[in-house]
C-alpha cells in the first residue's frame, strides 16, 4: 500500500469495529504544498485513513475473502479540526450494514477529544476473479499481501 495513512492498529473486534492510529509527521510531502505557511493533512487523507481503516476491519472480519474494497460513496462526511504534524488521528470504524457486496461502516478521526473527520463509507467488495475466474491466483496474492501488510499495523 503506497499511501499507507495508518501506523498501528490499536484494538480490532472482527464484526464490530476497529481502533487505529495515524501520526502526522512533519516530513509528509505533501505538507510542502497544503499549506507551507500553515501545513495541515489534507481533507482527502483523512478521509482515506477512515477508508483503510474500515477495510481492515472488513478484511479481518471476512478472513479477507474479498481481494477488492473500493469506496463507493461517502456519505455526510464532515471535516471539524485541523491536523497538524505532530498530531495524532484516532480512527474509529464501526459496522452498520452488509447489503450483498456494498457494506456500511460509520467511522470518525478524532485528534485528543475533537471530532477532526466522521462520515459514513459505503464500501464495494469484489474480487478479480469475479470479472475472470482466470485471475483466481492474483486474488490470492493480493489477500497474502494484506494479510503482511496488517500484520505490521498489529504489531507496531
Amino acid at each position: 500500500m503506497r499511501y499507507r495513512q495508518l501506523d498501528r492498529i490499536i484494538e480490532l473486534v472482527p464484526g464490530e469495529r476497529i481502533l487505529a492510529t495515524r501520526q502526522l509527521r512533519e516530513d509528509e510531502d505533501y505538507l510542502r504544498d497544503h499549506f507551507p505557511l500553515f501545513p495541515v493533512m489534507p481533507g482527502v487523507m483523512m478521509l482515506e485513513s477512515l477508508f483503510q481503516a474500515s477495510c481492515w476491519l472488513i478484511r479481518s472480519t471476512e478472513d479477507f475473502s474479498n481481494s477488492i474494497l473500493v469506496l463507493q460513496e461517502a456519505r455526510n462526511v464532515k471535516f471539524a479540526d485541523f491536523m497538524e504534524p505532530g498530531h495524532v488521528l484516532t480512527v474509529t470504524a464501526e459496522f452498520v450494514k452488509t447489503d450483498g457486496d456494498i457494506v456500511t461502516i460509520k467511522a470518525s478521526g478524532t485528534r485528543g477529544d475533537t471530532v477532526a473527520v466522521s462520515g459514513r463509507l459505503l464500501i464495494k467488495k469484489s474480487s478479480m476473479a469475479d470479472r475472470d475466474p482466470k485471475l483466481g491466483s492474483l486474488d490470492e496474492f493480493m489477500r497474502d499481501s494484506m494479510r503482511q501488510e496488517m500484520a505490521k499495523l498489529l504489531t507496531h
